[in-house]
């Protein structure tokens, strides 16, 4: 995607010095665009947690990064460094289970053959490897999800497909493409007339922030709406299908996804609206089977409730919206139950939200 004048993906190693890996601070999009460096564990741990990175894609490949710096650093170090690594980076952010099975991924390769600059290497070879496979999964979402949209412009002899997404899940939160924005991204290549009605998305406001930046500087045309604005939409004919990412979904098919998303597919049931899921294989827990009780549902600082983040002449600003004294909580994540999802988009196709069917697309992970 092109930011700041210059082709960029959200996370990259520097060509100059491989000990540096870089970032898009996207706490400042879409006001101010700002690359960080983090080259150690603890700065990778704090950007996951603080949200400098977020989307589970790119949090799974920034973890990757987290135990590459590790094994940099380990050297001097005890043999349980780099496994006390690889815990606090697993436990950044709870929900996101791509973040787990990154570091997972990077541990066993740790494990295996040598030490010290072989092991280095070798971990360095696989976060890359990670990121790249990251990024074609989320071009192969976008092939995949170009035939719903493909539909149903023909369903409406070519008029415009209107399109209501929530939160971001576009190349920001992806490496590459995004998961629920890279179907939209193919149907816009082929001149297909596409819309999308971007949710604000509470309380961070990545929708509005990040989101409507992604698809206006792609030219995609989008229009900002409230959250509270789905429902009404979809009663008076103005969507033509839900597309959202997932931070994980379980082998059964429930989606946990931004707070909010299980209130949009109520109303798509509601209103007959197809209410689609996209997302890489690295986003299915292959062991959880009842995402309305088992998923860890992050609950993050009040203030992101109470305060909203904004520009004011010249300078990004926080606002205090409630009365001071009133208490806020903060539930990051809702989940939707399977039964309210018409269709996964993967990279190896598009399936229903049952076991038997992701089963057939997967079936050397499903347990």
């Amino acid at each position: 995607m092109n930011a700041d004048g210059e082709n960029h993906r959200p996370i990259w190693l520097d060509a100059q010095d491989p000990r540096v890996v870089k970032i898009i601070d996207q706490r400042l999009l879409p006001h101010r665009f700002q690359v960080v460096d983090l080259t150690t564990v603890d700065h990778v741990i704090t950007a996951i947690c603080e949200m400098y990175v977020r989307g589970a894609p790119l949090v799974g490949v920034t973890g990757a990064y987290g135990v590459y710096l590790a094994a940099l650093a380990q050297e001097g170090e005890g043999d349980d460094f780099l496994g006390d690594a690889c815990r606090r980076l697993r436990s950044a952010r709870p929900t996101a289970v791509n973040l787990t099975w990154a570091v997972d991924a990077m541990w066993q390769v740790g494990l295996a053959g040598d030490g010290g600059l072989a092991r280095v290497e070798r971990l360095k070879v696989k976060a890359q490897e990670i990121a790249e496979k990251e990024a074609d999964n989320c071009r192969r979402i976008g092939l995949h999800g170009l035939g719903l949209l493909e539909r149903a412009s023909g369903a409406k002899g070519g008029r415009t497909v209107h399109i209501l997404t929530h939160c971001n899940a576009g190349w920001l939160a992806c490496v590459e493409y995004g998961t629920a924005t890279a179907p939209i991204y193919a149907a816009f290549d082929r001149g297909i007339d596409v819309h999308v009605w971007v949710d604000e998305t509470r309380p961070l406001n990545q929708g509005a922030r990040l989101t409507a930046w992604e698809l206006g500087r792609r030219g995609v045309p989008h229009t900002v709406v409230t959250d509270n604005a789905g429902g009404h939409l979809m009663q008076r004919g103005m969507v033509d299908m839900v597309l959202v990412g997932t931070d994980r979904t379980t082998c059964t098919g429930d989606v946990a996804n931004k707070i909010g998303t299980y209130l949009k597919a109520l109303a798509a049931r509601d209103n007959g609206v197809p209410f689609y899921v996209a997302l890489p294989s690295s986003t299915i827990d292959w062991d959880m089977t009842d995402g309305v009780r088992e998923v860890p549902i992050e609950e993050r600082d009040p203030h992101e409730v109470r305060f909203v983040q904004g520009l004011h002449e010249g300078s990004i600003v926080e606002v205090l919206v409630p009365p001071a004294s009133s208490p806020a909580a903060n539930f990051a994540f809702d989940v939707t139950p399977a039964r309210l999802v018409t269709a996964l988009i993967t990279e190896r196709g598009v399936c229903a939200a049952n076991p038997e069917a992701i089963r057939s697309l997967f079936p050397e992970s499903h347990p």
